[in-house]
């Protein structure tokens, strides 16, 4: 189950590989399914492909393409010669793709034209990208059947030779974190940090081959990507919807007999749980669930799934996804009001963000961690990998946090998700908990909004429960009297959908949707509330 020995990722399919070929590794809800002898194979297929184009170790190789099988192979063929993975955004627009690929100074893009009516053309995005200004470092771009024409067939002798240089401390993947506040910066994860922390989640988990795993998380996520790796840790079936849709998942769980699901995010979770036919499926296998939320979502969301064992986390890309996770064996309470433990061989500090000086338990303060699992640092870009990751190797994230007597951590907001509002500090988080106390609210991000009498004040974009009805002045009448004055939204918007980044909801578009609408209106001071 665990892996005592720290391998490279090729390293890791092939010995699973070896202990049984036959085993199902990938499926996908498309109908593709591969077992792990399978998967293997094609990755060295693809790997003698990348170096007759020429690709070599330490080179940057770009994959846009929809969650697959291929997409899973090229990323192990990449590593097995020695380059680095830089796994992009399917739901970025060109020019973000064109970040990425000029940023990374990625030598070759692989993408794939559309499979199926009404797929996203990831073969014109890509192009679009690249053809928009010059990429110095690029070149090639190829499809997946472009690549296909160098493949040189199951049997490679340089691919041998190429992966016997690489070594587990070498980078294996750039990742490229979700840029809620600026763009996104590409964090380095290292062959180890991603294998140590496969053998983590399987040991946390309790992971067996006998276990099916499913998760959305996109693959071009640091969640996606571990979440695969801890499978062929454990040995055990992988299965991803490819694109997800809330309306086909239960009967993707109850098909495939999913035992784990890592739905992890509550925008994922909650509208597979509140799908009408979702209590008529036969899904009593599901043993464990991992999601995220405040205690309330996360008590209602393990209502739903009675049966299971319902765990959270505490996750960044920068310790190349879970940095703590909960133990099954916990109590309910801990497993649903806290992030869980650190991961095997991960310590965490909490400190004063100004003095830096070490804080008891249940202080919130600033997470520090460092460990196997962190990343070696932002790829080119020294100052904020200096800012980030300081001479102990300690790396700053930016989360407050506090850290039980049992060493239980739980994020409790951003350091940079604080509102200051007439000179008090606001926790977004916070507010956010408090109006999801409301039955009508769904999910809800609050940001700052410019104030000429404040500097600035609380804002909530609100997304209704299905269903739900509610008014601006009924929610905010919500948290009058039973929140500070200085802590109750001012503005109440409403959305059918989110600005995302890879997982997570970009505020920084709030933000300056809000700002716009003001200033377009000439508001400049909130309306007053409370006392």
């Amino acid at each position: 189950m665990t892996r005592a020995r720290v391998t490279t990722l090729h390293e890791l399919v092939d010995e699973s590989a070896a202990l049984d070929p036959h085993a199902e590794a990938l499926v996908f809800a498309d109908g593709e399914r591969l077992t792990v002898g399978a998967l293997a194979e094609r990755s060295v297929r693809h790997a003698a492909a990348l170096l007759a184009l020429g690709v070599t170790a330490g080179d940057r190789v770009a994959l846009l393409l929809p969650a697959s099988a291929d997409l899973v192979a090229l990323l192990l063929a990449v590593t097995r010669v020695g380059a680095v993975a830089v796994p992009v955004n399917a739901r970025y627009l060109p020019d973000e793709v064109r970040h990425v690929v000029v940023h990374s100074g990625a030598a070759l893009v692989v993408t794939a034209s559309p499979s199926t009516p009404g797929a996203p053309d990831l073969d014109d995005l890509a192009r679009r990208a690249v053809d928009a200004g010059p990429a110095p470092e690029l070149r090639a771009l190829v499809t997946l059947a472009e690549l296909g024409d160098h493949d040189t067939g199951p049997v490679a002798p340089d691919v041998d030779t190429a992966q016997a240089g690489t070594r587990v401390r070498d980078a294996a993947v750039l990742v490229y974190t979700s840029g809620t506040t600026a763009a996104p910066k590409g964090a380095l994860l290292s062959h180890e940090a991603l294998v140590r922390l496969a053998a983590g989640i399987a040991e946390r988990m309790a992971l067996t081959p006998s276990d099916r795993i499913w998760t959305a998380i996109p693959l071009f996520h640091g969640g996606g990507i571990t979440f695969a790796l801890a499978a062929l840790t454990a040995r055990a079936a992988f299965v991803h919807p490819g694109f997800f849709d809330p309306t086909t998942t239960p009967a993707l769980l109850e098909s495939e007999r999913v035992t784990v699901a890592l739905a992890a995010f509550e925008t994922i979770w909650m509208p597979v749980l509140d799908r009408p036919d979702f209590t008529d499926r036969d899904l009593h296998r599901i043993r464990l669930v991992m999601a995220v939320g405040v205690p309330e979502r996360l008590r209602t969301m393990a209502d739903r799934v009675p049966q299971a064992v319902h765990v959270s986390c505490v996750a960044m890309t920068e310790s190349s996804a879970f940095l703590a996770l909960g133990r099954i064996d916990d109590p309910l309470d801990a497993r649903l009001t806290t992030g869980g433990h650190p991961m095997p061989g991960m310590s965490v500090r909490v400190v004063d963000p100004e003095t830096g000086a070490d804080l008891p338990p249940d202080t919130p303060g600033e997470l520090l961690f460092r460990g196997p699992t962190a990343f070696d640092g932002y790829f080119r870009d020294p100052e904020a990998t200096a800012a980030t990751i300081d001479a102990q190797r300690w790396v700053h994230t930016g989360d407050v946090v506090t850290v039980d007597a049992d060493g239980r951590v739980t994020f409790r907001t951003r350091l940079k998700d604080m509102l200051k509002v007439g000179g008090e500090n606001v926790s977004a988080a916070e507010i956010e908990n408090h109006l999801l106390t409301h039955p009508a609210v769904g999910v809800v991000a609050v940001v700052a909004a410019p104030d000429a009498r404040y500097v600035e004040v609380p804002a909530a974009f609100v997304q209704l429960a299905p269903g739900a009805t509610a008014t601006a002045e009924e929610l905010i009448a919500h948290c009058v009297g039973r929140i500070a004055s200085f802590r109750v939204p001012r503005y109440v918007r409403f959305v059918d959908a989110w600005p995302m980044s890879g997982t997570k909801i970009r505020k920084v578009e709030l933000r300056g949707r809000i700002a716009e609408e003001l200033a377009a209106a000439g508001i400049t001071e909130a309306p007053r509330v409370g006392a």
